[in-house]
């Protein structure tokens, strides 16, 4: 549970200092993502989410999580 809430709490860290440091830029994003047919934004989540779990694998494998 505690790996959990770590997990989060970096999430909303990294989330906070974009909204805080580049606000017109998150607009943009939006704009772009918008653009974008549901095919593809399906594709991009299914990329991040592969990829979020190769670095926690990775960072297991590497010693840095304890117990996954």
């Amino acid at each position: 549970m505690g790996i959990a809430l770590l997990a989060l709490g970096l999430v909303l860290i990294v989330e906070g200092l974009v909204y805080a440091l580049a606000p017109s830029l998150v607009e943009d994003m939006l704009s772009a993502l918008r653009a974008l047919t549901l095919e593809q934004r399906r594709l991009i989540g299914l990329g991040a989410l592969a990829l979020g779990v190769a670095l926690v694998w990775l960072a297991a494998a590497f010693g840095a999580v304890g117990g996954v």
